[in-house]
């Protein structure tokens, strides 16, 4: 089961079939006492941190932090999960390499999720290991660089680089909602981040856009006929009158987008 989590988890547990488990749905409505609760924080779709809800019983939750990231969210602090997964797609926008890691307290839990690996993909790829390795060392040493520097592009500096890259997004997003009067986008959700050591808010890679206008209780749709592609809220368990938005598109389609969203009313 899964909390604020991302729409694949289901489809791909029910596609496995396995007869060691079954898909639940919401955490927060599961009554029993064996479980694997998946939590993802920042949620997948609509950016806000989560936790996980069960507790007690013979249970596991795995910790889904691939968009856990100091251009996306805060990092309020250090996550130490017992099961924590990742990936260097949400990184640094590197999706080709395919390229995922976690990091496990339990060493027997870990040495199973690694034969799971080789049984089903044939091990990772040497080439993207070292490519995702590469890409990691450039970011690194682009801090290491920059270190008494100013915060400017030339600095080399990713997060702080993709950051300013998502407040100017969210804020002509935002721009264009308030334009269109007929959709609302959550809250901003500020806290003290200790990467940036300062008070930011979250500027999550996707949005979760809601309309108002009566009539449009299928607002997927209506987008579409608008020439916007988005995903309808009922992938990730809510009505259809959201859809989630991505954000990560390039320059163009991003202004093509919020121009057309603002001139909707």
């Amino acid at each position: 089961m899964r909390r604020g989590g991302a729409q694949s988890y289901p489809a791909v547990t029910d596609f496995l079939k396995s007869g060691l488990y079954r898909w639940a749905g919401d955490a927060k409505m599961f009554d029993g006492d064996t479980y694997v609760e998946l939590v993802c924080s920042p949620s997948n779709p609509d950016g806000g941190i989560r936790e996980a809800v069960l507790k007690s019983g013979d249970g596991v939750a795995v910790h889904d932090l691939a968009y856990y990231w100091p251009q996306y969210t805060p990092i309020t602090s250090a996550a130490a999960h017992d099961i924590m997964l990742f990936t260097v797609s949400k990184c640094t926008g590197h999706a080709g390499t395919r390229l995922g890691w976690a990091l496990v307290k339990d060493r027997a839990v870990a040495q199973k999720m690694s034969k799971f690996i080789e049984l089903n993909t044939i091990g990772v790829s040497k080439d993207s290991q070292l490519r995702a390795a590469k890409i990691l060392k450039a970011i690194t040493d682009g801090y290491d660089r920059a270190a008494g520097d100013d915060d400017d592009d030339s600095s080399g500096r990713l997060f702080h680089f993709a950051r300013r890259k998502m407040v100017s997004r969210w804020a002509k997003l935002r721009a264009a909602v308030a334009a269109s009067g007929i959709f609302t986008l959550p809250d901003e959700l500020p806290g003290h981040c200790t990467f940036a050591n300062e008070t930011v808010s979250a500027y999550p890679p996707f949005a979760w856009l809601r309309c108002g206008k009566e009539g449009v209780d299928d607002l997927e749709g209506y987008l579409r006929e608008r020439k916007i592609i988005s995903r309808g809220g009922g992938k990730f368990g809510a009505d259809g009158r959201v859809v989630r938005i991505s954000m990560l598109d390039t320059d163009e389609a991003f202004a093509i987008f919020v121009d057309r969203l603002a001139a909707m009313n």
